[in-house]
């Protein structure tokens, strides 16, 4: 009895010392909140956020959330912070809006002062699966449930990991503080703020968790390349054989569903590194798209929906606390955060070998883009800085219906750097490793958006199991002669008219129009990249006139 008693005193010890030791971190950023509640455990949480009514209980044990408002990204509203250094390198523009480093201070000052009556909950973890590219963070939220999502979507320490706990990043997320857009150059009273140099991020006046994990992948795109680390916007997966492969597109495309294979191990479902070691995870979880998800086509992410999970504006049951993933009356961009221990078979910790096969996602609501296409290193290159594809609605604020867009790299609001950056990386990576690369459209065919089909998603499966096995290395290939691209004549387990997008179209010469449009677009976006090497034009779809 008397060594359980000493046993239970270090241990309060312990945790007080621990305690004091979050305090002091807070403190030394000048945040002095009227409670800190350093990381608690998940279920702690869970109690925390239903006590507080920020989330109810499902009947699988997830908690389910309402972002109220921003139910996606608010990408006018991201900034980062323009000093000395970011001045130089950073590619100002569209994508990444400058702010004054006095407008940070300005709010940062008024964020410290509004926490001293609050409640703050604090996650202590890290960025990056690869101990030599880990970055420490800490993100401190006023919502407990969005202290469970970066408690399922970053790595979390060991107990010896968090004793020696020291952050180079902190994000501060405060759900109920705006910014005054006159005094701090804001476009409206929300904000996400990155400060390079600092290494801070600033949230306010948003819930979507979306915010906290995408602003700590911008800030991982701006450092690792220093270190000669290829950033990736990419889902992965591996096989018995130790075959790597990389999913990029962008949200609603397809690479969670995709690398979440049954027959295979999942690295990640959206955030990886390539160093000179392989590829590795930056996360500790996955972050899904759930509209419409059926147990039947998607069962991995189906049974991870359990406790310790939290489901974003998925409306549950009030009669018998069952969720309605077919309901998007809140928004299509329904969302479940959970750790990657909860898919049979994940890769823990994210390390793998060099990928075999690279496959670029696109969901083209045109409906002209073929299903499956070969690409060459070149051809890569430029697909890679096009990112064509659709904004898929409730991606983001404003968008109701697919919209097609390029986004460099395949995640262009979180690129702080310009593109020729990120391209030049997987051009050396695709020679050294001698990387195959394909680009498979999830999208429409037949006819646009409301008069074409989606493809069904078992054909897509075939197309990347054939990919993957080599089946399609063995077909032959004919020249797209609008997009430049190789197709194939047949794929195992998909129909031969379909790999052909202009055979399943009834009206030809409609769909000549659609394809050579789509393809002046493609020409007409890559003229903002400046001067780009004539073997990667020359892989782009060639100019034609209407």
């Amino acid at each position: 009895m008397l060594i359980i008693i000493r046993k239970s005193i270090l241990m309060a010890k312990d945790s007080e010392k621990g305690n004091s030791k979050r305090l002091a971190m807070m403190h030394q950023y000048g945040l002095t909140p009227k409670k800190l509640y350093p990381d608690l455990s998940v279920p702690d949480l869970v109690e925390f956020s239903i006590q507080k009514k920020e989330a109810i209980l499902s009947h699988t044990g997830s908690i389910s959330v309402q972002t109220g408002k921003f139910t996606g990204r608010s990408p006018d509203d991201r900034y980062i912070v323009q000093d000395n250094i970011t001045k130089k390198t950073v590619n100002w523009g569209k994508v990444n809006h400058p702010i004054s480093e006095k407008n940070f201070d300005s709010i940062f000052e008024r964020m410290k002062k509004f926490v001293r009556n609050k409640e703050l909950f604090l996650f202590n973890g890290f960025v990056g699966a690869d101990k030599e590219a880990r970055l420490p963070i800490s993100i401190i939220t006023d919502k407990a449930w969005q202290s469970i999502f970066a408690n399922q979507i970053f790595i979390k320490p060991t107990k010896e990991e968090l004793r020696k706990h020291k952050p180079k990043v902190i994000l501060l997320s405060l759900n109920d503080f705006k910014s005054i857009p006159k005094k701090d150059g804001t476009n409206s009273e929300t904000f996400i703020v990155i400060n390079l140099k600092k290494r801070i991020i600033l949230i306010g006046s948003t819930s979507y968790a979306g915010e906290i994990k995408k602003s700590i992948f911008s800030l991982m795109n701006y450092y690792l390349p220093k270190q000669g680390i290829f950033p990736m916007h990419c889902s992965a997966n591996i096989g018995k054989s130790n075959d790597t492969v990389l999913f990029f597109g962008l949200s609603g495309t397809g690479k969670t569903t995709l690398s979440a294979d049954s027959n295979r191990f999942l690295i990640g479902d959206d955030e990886h590194g390539w160093s000179s070691n392989g590829i590795f995870n930056f996360e500790g979880g996955c972050y899904a798209k759930c509209i419409n998800l059926k147990k039947e086509s998607e069962p991995q992410i189906w049974n991870a929906i359990r406790f310790g999970s939290v489901m974003e504006n998925v409306v549950v049951s009030q009669h018998n606390r069952i969720p309605a993933f077919s309901n998007g009356s809140l928004t299509e961009n329904t969302r479940v955060v959970y750790p990657l221990e909860f898919i049979p078979g994940a890769v823990i910790p994210g390390l793998a070998e060099h990928p075999k096969v690279i496959i670029f996602l696109t969901a083209d609501a045109f409906g002209v883009m073929p299903p499956i296409a070969k690409l060459s290193k070149e051809g890569a290159m430029y697909h890679f800085m096009s990112g064509y594809t659709s904004k898929l609605a409730g991606t983001e604020r404003g968008i109701t219906q697919p919209k097609e867009t390029f986004s460099q790299c395949f995640g262009a609001p979180f690129m702080p750097l310009h593109a020729t950056n990120y391209a030049e990386m997987l051009g050396n990576k695709i020679t050294q490793h001698n990387t195959k690369v394909y680009i498979i459209n999830t999208g429409w065919y037949g006819g646009p958006y409301g008069i074409g089909k989606r493809i069904d998603l078992n054909y897509t499966r075939s197309m990347v199991t054939a990919v993957i096995n080599g089946e399609l290395d063995k077909r032959s290939f004919k020249l797209h002669q609008i997009f430049n691209l190789e197709i194939p004549l047949e794929c195992p387990g998909v129909p031969n008219q379909l790999l052909d997008p202009a055979q399943t179209w009834n009206n030809q010469n409609e769909y000549l129009q659609a394809a050579t449009k789509l393809a002046n677009l493609f020409i007409q976006n890559f003229q903002k990249f400046g001067e780009v090497s004539q073997k990667i034009i020359d892989a782009g779809p060639k100019k034609i006139d209407l």
